[in-house]
């Protein structure tokens, strides 16, 4: 179960480009995002953020990274994140062991990333409705395959509840706004 006092959120390559293709697969993907950066911010976790190939690919895009506010962006051309020196760095000064997992594409770095970070010795999460590819089948199998390989797949309203374990509390009155909608 996540635990807000070990977990860092892992926003991966939420970038315009490569958005058109995966809005085809799912409207609600980037609103998932928003909610669990919102929520994450609020319980002041530490977030890190990838831009895959950004001179080539484009920024992070507008809506989220408003969401997050100043915030260090990781550029990287590496399909994991772990594959990345001040990535792992930058995992690694959170002190966190869990990471939870949001962003594009499913199959491919966010996959990738868990699959690594596994391997590294973190307990990983995906947020199943906020991470995205461009084909059905490509999410469905990148999803198997973390499953199967130790994943904890889990909704971005499950990871919500799982954070705050009780009502009642400070954290859960700065949240409410963000679980009404």
């Amino acid at each position: 179960m996540l635990n807000k006092d070990n977990t860092a959120l892992v926003v991966i390559d939420i970038q315009d480009v490569l958005m058109p293709a995966c809005e085809k697969v799912t409207t609600s993907y980037l609103e998932q995002s928003l909610r669990m950066i919102q929520v994450v911010k609020a319980l002041e976790l530490p977030v890190l953020v990838t831009e895959q190939y950004p001179e080539r690919l484009g920024e992070t895009n507008r809506v989220i990274l408003d969401a997050l506010g100043s915030i260090l962006r990781l550029p990287k051309i590496e399909f994991s994140c772990f594959a990345n020196d001040a990535f792992r760095e930058a995992a690694a000064q959170t002190g966190r062991k869990q990471l939870l997992l949001i962003g594009m594409e499913t199959h491919v770095c966010v996959m990738q990333t868990a699959l690594e970070g596994l391997e590294q010795g973190y307990e990983v999460f995906i947020a199943r409705d906020a991470v995205v590819s461009s084909r059905k089948y490509d999410y469905k199998a990148g999803l198997s395959r973390m499953i199967q390989a130790g994943v904890t797949a889990l909704t971005v309203e499950m990871a919500i509840f799982e954070l705050l374990r009780k009502a009642g509390t400070p954290e859960f009155k700065r949240v409410l706004p963000i679980i009404k909608g």
